[in-house]
Parts: C-alpha cells; sequence; structure tokens
C-alpha cells in the first residue's frame, strides 16, 4: 500500500465526509461513529447521486437522492436495492487520515 496523507480526522466532521478529488474520480472519505474512517466511490450507481452529501448512521451512508443504502465497509447495497459502489483503504494515525493511492494507480480509467 501507499499511503497518502490527505488531513486531518478534524477536517471531517463526526458523521460527515470529505470529498477526496482524483484523477480517475471522486471518493468519498466518511467518519462514522467512533471515529471510523471509511472512503468508497462518490458516485451513486442508480442515479449517479453525490454519496459524500448523504446521511451517516452506523457503518451506512444513505444516498441524498433516491434513499438507496450503502455499506461503508463493504460497498454494498443494502434492502431490496442493488448495486456496489467501490471501496478503497483508509486509516488513522496520530489524528492524521491516510488514504491509499496505491488503488487508484490501479484503477483503469477507461
Amino acid at each position: 500500500m501507499s499511503w497518502i496523507d490527505i488531513g486531518t480526522l478534524d477536517d471531517i466532521p463526526p458523521l460527515g465526509a470529505r470529498v477526496l478529488k482524483t484523477p480517475l474520480g471522486c471518493v468519498a472519505v466518511f467518519r462514522a461513529e467512533g471515529d471510523r474512517l471509511f472512503a468508497i466511490s462518490d458516485r451513486c450507481p442508480h442515479k449517479g447521486g453525490p454519496l459524500s452529501e448523504g446521511i451517516v448512521h452506523g457503518d451506512k451512508v444513505t444516498c441524498p437522492l433516491h434513499n438507496w443504502v450503502f455499506s461503508l465497509e463493504t460497498g454494498e447495497a443494502q434492502g431490496a436495492d442493488v448495486g456496489r459502489v467501490e471501496t478503497f483503504a483508509v486509516k488513522a494515525e496520530g489524528g492524521r487520515i491516510l488514504f491509499d493511492g496505491a488503488r487508484l494507480a490501479q484503477r483503469d480509467a477507461a
């Protein structure tokens, strides 16, 4: 893994998100309950809604456009909805947020 420092834990409000813009698309980095961090693609597969603007509850986020719910851990849609968003490795060390940039380098831009 190739860890990139993307900011401090305090840069993301509790139960909030920060958008990480990359050459291959936006990634939403979430701060869930207990300061647990998750990173997923910021685009809902249903209608393209910005998941970073969704409601965080437990280890899930609800899309702000059509209320689809996604697991922040697995990226899988919950309930009757079918779909998935990509997940990325992220962690906190010493109050800093570290994101695995190696995954982005391996993604196919096509």
